[in-house]
Formats: C-alpha cells, structure tokens, sequence
C-alpha cells in the first residue's frame, strides 16, 4: 500500500472573471462600505452597553445619519468605524416621524457616502443593504426593490411616506444602516423588518432624509404644523357625501379640542368632522399630519368641517406643533 502513487485532487483553476452582479456588489461595497459604521450606546441612567445599531456618515466632518430608535434615551453614543476604531459622537437632531436621527462624530477626514435620488428607484433593481446586524460589523446582503411607496406607522404615531421595500435581508442591529443601489449611492436609511416575516424590510427614502437633514442641523428637530385637536377617522354615509356634495367617503371626526388652541379659536367643536385643510381633502389622521408641514406654520388656512349635517366653513391659524406629538 506504501508503494502507491498519491493522487491529489487540486482545486480548478479560477474561471474567466466574475459575473456582471457579483462585479457590481464587489464595487459598491469598496465604495461605500467604509461610509457604514456600527453604533453602539449606553442608557442615561447607567453607563453600560445597551443597545447597537449601524449608522451611515454623510460627510467627511462626521455627520451620520442613523435611526431614532438607534439612539433614544442613550447618555453616551459611540460610532465603530470601518477599521475598527472608535470614536464619540453626538445628537445633533432628532425626528421621530421619519425615525431618523443626525450625528456628529469626532474627528475629520471620515470616509462619507453620497445620498441617491430615491424617486428615481425602480421595482426590481439591485439593492445592497450594508450594516452590523447582531454585532458582526459591515455585513452585506443583496436582493431587489420590492415595492415603492408604501408607508410604515413611525414612533410618534404618524406615516412614513414613500418608504422602501427590499428583500435584502435586515437582523437587529441593521437599523440606521445604507441601502445602496447598483450606482453606489444611498437610496435608504434601512429601518424596519416585520417579524416573523422573510424578505420583508423596509428603508426610509434618502430623498426624506434630504429634507429633513437641514433642519436637524439648524434647528435639532423638525418643525411641523398643528392646530390643536385630537381626531379619529370617521366614515361618512354614502347617501349623506352624496346630499352634501363630497366626494370622499370620510374625514376626521374631532374627539376633542385643546384649550387655547387654534382649533379651538377658530371655533371647532367637538363632534365636528373635518373634510377639507387648506382646500385639500382631509379622509384621514394621516391625511391631516401629510397637510401640516412647516410651510402652513404662521399661516390662515380654510377648514371645511361636517357640522350637524351641514357644511361650515372655518379659517384656522396654524402654529407650531408642540411636543404632544400625537396630536393632530
């Protein structure tokens, strides 16, 4: 048996190159991987690790941008970058309607990456989500845009508009992180998976990141409109849209008035049912939170409200919307 030739069976030697898709990956991930840093906090009222998240940095001085649920509450964040050091950061802002929160990080000459035209996206092209899920930095997955469009209930009880859907898998610990597109550019803030589900998960648009960025830098929250009610949606009869002329099926039922309020100086009243703000129609909560954006705050507005049957017509002044932020 020792006098028997071995035979060694060698590997094959590496094809011609790689396939178009895994080219593509390859370079998105030299590129923007670095961009992508892993976030990990301690609670305000202990000084221990407890929770982690990922982070994209948007600037080379160390603006990131990450989740809100990221970083609520912590006393002390930390950003570990692509190399593996790590550095302090701080809340600049934070916008709990879109769950995205902006950070400062210390020191200069960061690796940045450049946020995409999502408007632009396409059901069913490439996308690349890039994070530190469970701790185990700069992972990579790939998948497709699923969906477009579709809204996702944030933190403070409004929708997300416009957000993402991907079946580029998402784990705890990918909140904040990029989602790419085959140019490299970051078209989402990945934000969400829906338990117990695959392949589905979603991303805030780079495009609402883009508005809302210049006013956590000025301001470190986003001002948004209000006039001083709490409402439900209530659905109309249809022989009663008909006898009135609507042409919806619902509006907001007005469940209560705060005192000192615009509603209440414009003279809502409890029981009224609101249809129109600004002249748009008003079918919903949502529909009333997707009319009052900063540019209403400081301006007269006609509401057309549902009152005993009749149509009364109101003009409300809208102000800014205090922290109560689930009120309408």
């Amino acid at each position: 048996m020792f006098g028997r030739k071995s035979t060694f069976v060698s590997a094959p030697p590496r094809r011609g190159p790689r396939d178009g898709f895994s080219e593509t990956v390859i370079r998105v991930v030299e590129e923007i991987g670095p961009a992508v840093i892993g976030i990990r906090r301690t609670s305000r009222a202990r000084d221990l690790y407890d929770g982690a998240g990922s982070g994209v940095i948007i600037s080379p001085d160390g603006y990131a941008l990450t989740n809100n649920h990221v970083v609520r509450g912590a006393g002390r964040i930390e950003g570990v970058l692509n190399d593996g050091s790590v550095t302090t950061a701080e809340i600049v802002g934070t916008d709990p309607d879109t769950d995205l929160a902006l950070l400062r990080l210390n020191g200069r000459m960061h690796a940045s990456a450049e946020l995409g035209d999502s408007d632009a996206l396409k059901v069913g092209e490439l996308a690349i989500a890039i994070g530190n899920p469970l701790g185990l930095q700069a992972t990579v997955t790939a998948g497709v845009i699923s969906a477009l469009r579709r809204t996702l209930r944030g933190e403070s009880g409004r929708l997300i508009e416009d957000v993402i859907q991907t079946d580029a898998a998402l784990n705890p610990g990918n909140s904040g992180g990029a989602l790419v597109d085959g140019d490299g550019a970051v078209v989402g803030i990945n934000t969400a998976i829906i338990g117990g589900a695959q392949g589905l998960c979603f991303a805030v648009p780079s495009n609402t990141a883009k508005l809302v960025i210049p006013e956590l830098m000025r301001d470190g929250r986003v001002s948004r409109g209000w006039f001083g009610i709490a409402g439900q949606t209530q659905e109309l009869s249809r022989a009663l849209a008909r006898r009135v002329g609507l042409d919806v099926g619902s509006g907001v039922l007005v469940a209560a008035v705060n005192s000192g309020g615009p509603a209440e100086a414009a003279g809502l009243r409890v029981g009224d049912v609101v249809l129109k703000l600004d002249g748009l129609s008003t079918p919903s909560v949502d529909a009333v939170h997707k009319v009052l954006t900063r540019d209403k705050i400081g301006r007269k507005v006609a509401l057309d409200v549902l009152r005993d049957g009749v149509i009364v017509k109101l003009n409300l002044q809208v102000t800014e919307r205090p922290d109560e932020r689930r009120r309408a």
